[in-house]
């Protein structure tokens, strides 16, 4: 497959923490969040992201996100044609 071939990278970062409070979002350690990782499109951040949240379904306050890094570095790349 060539570089023309393959779909643009969307970049999702994956990661994690515990919440000072259930309805906030500020984190009780930044240096204790869990990145989990970096992916090219947002179906493997979602498989990955959805992994980690259900393995901490018993604490209450452990969060997991999806940051769509590509819209930081490309803000086109979230806008949808007419």
């Amino acid at each position: 497959m060539t570089g023309k071939d393959q779909p643009k990278q969307l970049l999702h970062l994956v990661f994690g923490g515990e919440l000072e409070k259930v309805d906030e979002l500020t984190f009780r350690d930044l240096s204790d969040l869990d990145i989990v990782g970096i992916y090219p499109n947002y179906a493997t951040a979602y498989t990955a992201w959805k992994e980690k949240a259900q393995a901490s379904v018993d604490n209450a306050h452990m969060r997991y996100f999806i940051v769509h890094m590509h819209r930081l570095f490309d803000p086109e790349t979230d806008k949808h044609p007419s």
